[in-house]
Parts: C-alpha cells; structure tokens; sequence
C-alpha cells in the first residue's frame, strides 16, 4: 500500500493559549530521515508522553475523515490530512485489520507496530472541541503507533510493505475493546499483559488494573489538569 501522507511538525502553540505541541503536522515533498526516535525534524512539546522509541511514528487511517465529518461537521481542519497529529496516511489500513507486532517496510526503514494511541487533550484544543480527544478515544478511531526496527530514509509515495504479522488476532481494536469497553475482563487484562509485543506502559496499564480491580482516572489525559 502506497503512503499517501508524509508528515512531520515543529512545536507551536494551541487554541490561542500557552499549551506548546508538535501535534501540528504538514505533509512533507522530499525524502526524511527516519532515526529510532522518528522522522528528524519531528518534535514533541511534551517527551514524557509522545515519541521516542515507542511511539516513533503515528498513523492515522485518511478515511476516517469521513466519519468525523458526519459527526462534528465539515470542519476546515478535516479538508487535509495531518488533523490528527499523524505522521503517516493511507486509505484503508485501519484499527480492525492492523496488530500489534505486525512488521512493515517503509523505504529503506522496518517498523513495528507497538500500541495503539491513547488521546489526549491537545487533541480538545486543536478541534475547540472539550470532548474531541473522549470521542477518538471510545470510537476506537485513534490510530497507532511503532517503534523503528532499522533506521531508514522514507520518501513521499513510498510503498508500506508487510513484511510479518506476529499476533495478528492482537488488533489495535481488539486492545481498545479491553481498555475502553470491556475494562475489567480480568483473562482478557491477564492475556493482555502477557503480549510481549505490545509495549510496557500499556502492558502495565492491564497489570495495574489485575492488581487494584479499579479503572485508571483518564480525566486529567482527556481534559487536561484544572
């Protein structure tokens, strides 16, 4: 499947304020360095919760667009791809169909699939809207993530190849069904966090959860601190 999006962005600020981000992605022309960390010249305001080996790379299905046009409405920022923070957009490779551990090439660079993305507020920020990052979590909409197997040189166009799939009943949906749906499945969370593949902070997130029998509180990553 061909890449339709290359995207990278440099920290700005949000919704008129002081909330610094680098979720303000533009489409790239020229070919990009793709290092352990992600594409260079990639940048994350907030390094404890985005990027680095875990989250390299975010990609985002394009034809989810359509979805979040009939729900929120044609709003200028879905007229392109880049509305979600993504690095990477194809049309038809989504959260039912990718795994976790499934291996792509892309250019000359292997990567992994390594989590699914869990939203967060600057997403409220970026649409004005209180309930945007809630709403990508819980449809399940939210893309994922990989870790960078061999550093590489991705170009606009190029191909993302399937390479292996090494737990392909482990889709990016199936993982945000036990989160966010069926949260306290106590053989699903024990599966779950036994998935080596997956990686450690979500696999701690299902082991918290044995450990306490309580959800997680997500107010502060969906709304912000107050």
């Amino acid at each position: 499947m061909k890449i339709n999006g290359l995207l990278i962005g440099r920290i700005t600020t949000l919704g008129g304020g002081k909330t610094l981000s680098g979720i303000d992605k533009q489409l790239q022309f020229e070919p990009v360095k793709l290092s352990y960390n992600g594409f260079i010249g990639d940048e994350q305001a907030d390094t404890r919760h985005h990027g680095g080996p875990e989250k390299a790379l975010h990609h985002y299905d394009f034809a989810h667009y359509e979805f979040w046009k009939a729900q929120i409405g044609n709003l200028k920022i879905l007229e392109q791809m880049g509305a979600f923070g993504e690095n990477i957009s194809t049309i038809g490779l989504d959260e039912t169909s990718i795994a976790i551990g499934d291996i792509f090439r892309l250019g000359t660079a292997i990567i992994e699939v390594s989590q699914g993305r869990q939203p967060c507020y600057k997403l409220n920020l970026r649409f004005q809207n209180r309930e945007m990052a809630k709403q990508v979590q819980m449809t399940g909409r939210s893309g994922w993530y990989y870790r960078v197997k061999q550093e590489g040189i991705v170009a606009p166009g190029d191909e993302l190849v399937l390479i292996d799939r090494q737990a392909p009943t482990w889709t990016i949906a199936r993982i945000g069904n036990i989160l966010y749906h069926d949260r306290l499945n106590r053989q699903a969370l024990m599966a779950l966090s036994a998935l080596e593949l997956l990686s450690f902070s979500w696999r701690k997130i299902a082991l918290k959860r044995l450990e306490t029998n309580k959800i997680e509180n997500w107010s502060a990553r969906l709304y912000g601190r107050r």
